[in-house]
């Protein structure tokens, strides 16, 4: 059985959790100026990345939040757990991202 670690609750049997599909899709910022085409490539059209990848995941048996995981879509092993907001850590072989030097 696989383990997903719940950012509040810690590590949890699968079963427990409900998969909630491609993390950090964006949705439009003016939905009425989207053709039909934009909306159905936001709806449907997913990356279907075969290793490492971000999703989303809601413990639902548990304390019932959303969060993110990096997850091997091959093997099933987890890379890392982040909460929705949290910048996301780097895939497995990609190279951290640089700190937000603007100033505001």
């Amino acid at each position: 059985m696989q383990q997903i670690p719940c950012p509040w609750c810690g590590p949890r049997d699968d079963w427990e959790f409900h998969y909630g599909a491609e993390a950090h899709v964006a949705r439009p910022e003016t939905p009425s100026d989207k053709s039909d085409e934009d909306w159905m490539g936001y709806l449907y059209l997913r990356s279907n990345t075969k290793g490492p990848f971000r999703e989303r995941w809601m413990h639902a048996a548990g304390c019932r939040r959303w969060f993110n995981v990096i997850r091997n879509t091959v093997s099933h092993e987890v890379f890392a757990v982040y909460k929705i907001g949290e910048t996301p850590p780097p895939l497995p072989g990609e190279a951290p991202a640089a700190p937000d030097t603007t100033e505001r």
